[in-house]
């Protein structure tokens, strides 16, 4: 069984970088086939994906977030790491991380719990 945990900070400034990890267990982040992705959402509002990370280390960010987005791995610790900079309040939201069967088409098979961000002074 899957499992991945979600940490960090639940309060960070406007201008900060938010830094998350997701630890996995049950399974290694660099097996092939699979890659881990971050989504999140913002109160009352639908779920926004921000990219992910491939078996190979490879990365792929939406293309609004990109900007400010970097994702990354230890495969020491089975931890996939999410930093987005100069974050505002409407960065505000649940973060999730997720793991993609990468096949013919990209599906999320297992989540996190998420962990709730709030971005204020």
């Amino acid at each position: 069984q899957v499992q991945l945990q979600e940490s960090g900070p639940g309060l960070v400034k406007p201008s900060q970088t938010l830094s998350l990890t997701c630890t996995v267990s049950g399974g290694s982040i660099s097996t092939s086939y699979y890659a881990w992705s971050w989504i999140r959402q913002p109160p009352e509002k639908g779920l926004e994906w921000m990219g992910y990370i491939m078996s190979d280390g490879s990365t792929y960010y939406s293309p609004s977030l990109k900007s400010r987005t970097s994702i990354s791995r230890d495969t020491s610790k089975n931890q996939i790491s999410l930093q987005l900079s100069s974050v505002t309040p409407e960065d505000t939201a649940g973060y999730y991380c997720a793991r993609i069967v990468v096949l013919t088409t990209y599906e999320f098979d297992y989540w996190g719990q998420g962990t709730q961000v709030t971005v204020s002074s």
